[in-house]
């Protein structure tokens, strides 16, 4: 059966309403939405958003919702601060479930710097599980060994996102978090345009099997590097081969949601048309 396509919600972040999300998404072909924890630029509650989103998606029969960043911030030295991260995230998960039904979630286990200020920030190799301490491994796995127990009475699953300044940033960093977890509710989201941004990244073949049944979920997008820097493209155009991709998911029998992105400025109404055209186009061809 041909996994749900997701459209993650920044595709439709330049002042659509969350009823004109919903409602260009099925217009499109798209299954459903990964939306944020928390709409940006708007001041809201917790509540008042739940409510407005379940009203659009009854309205425009989306049938998949699914919730990104921003994940509880268990990299704080303040234990106080970690459990008020993890009590808001319960809450607010514990109140989506009552509205939607949740299947995965994207989740992160907040930003991780290197301790060195002088540091630039798009040195990824120098950040994230790079400058991790055992402390940040013990916080992260014990904060989602309660959230996993909270996924499971609920009835969903987390993915960590290969992220760049975050422990889970590589395949690795993310299986090993995984494993530290052992909650069979916490898995791993792979988004491998995040980790082309690394010096030296693994291949698409090696993070797929450094992951294995850990994957839950996927993040398609594409860039071409530039010395540096990667420049962002349609998911169709850039140096990472999403066909290799898809093909390899298909192979392992891979049954999660399959979430497409939109890094770029401009139309990106347009470019979600233009990237799920592709997507679809080369789902076709490999007949799933």
């Amino acid at each position: 059966m041909r996994p749900p396509i997701i459209m993650h919600v920044n595709y439709c972040e330049q002042g659509q309403s969350l009823l004109e999300m919903c409602q260009k998404a099925v217009g499109w072909g798209f299954d459903g939405i990964e939306f944020r924890r928390v709409r940006r630029g708007v001041e809201e509650s917790m509540t008042q958003y739940l409510d407005e989103l379940a009203e659009a998606v009854k309205s425009s029969g989306l049938k998949h919702v699914l919730f990104g960043g921003p994940g509880p911030n268990l990299m704080s030295e303040d234990e106080a601060v970690r459990q008020k991260e993890l009590e808001e995230s319960e809450a607010f998960y514990r109140q989506a479930a009552e509205r939607f039904q949740l299947t995965v979630c994207n989740s992160m286990t907040g930003p991780l710097r290197n301790p060195d200020p002088s540091v630039p920030g798009a040195e990824y190799h120098l950040h994230g599980s790079y400058a991790a301490q055992e402390r940040h491994w013990e916080q992260a796995a014990a904060g989602f060994k309660h959230l996993g127990t909270v996924a499971a009475e609920l009835g969903f699953t987390f993915a960590f996102e290969t992220h760049m300044n975050y422990l889970h940033d590589t395949p690795e960093a993310a299986r090993k978090l995984v494993d530290l977890i052992g909650n069979p509710s916490v898995g791993v989201n792979l988004d491998y345009g995040n980790i082309a941004y690394f010096p030296k990244p693994p291949s698409l073949k090696a993070s797929i099997e450094t992951l294995d049944d850990s994957l839950y979920m996927v993040h398609l997008k594409n860039g071409i590097r530039v010395g540096k820097e990667m420049v962002k493209l349609g998911l169709g155009d850039g140096d990472i081969n999403n066909r290799e991709f898809i093909m390899t998911l298909k192979a392992m029998d891979f049954s999660g949601p399959i979430c497409i992105e939109a890094p770029r400025a401009g139309d990106r109404e347009w470019f979600a048309q233009q990237d799920f055209a592709y997507i679809t186009s080369l789902l076709d061809d490999l007949e799933w």
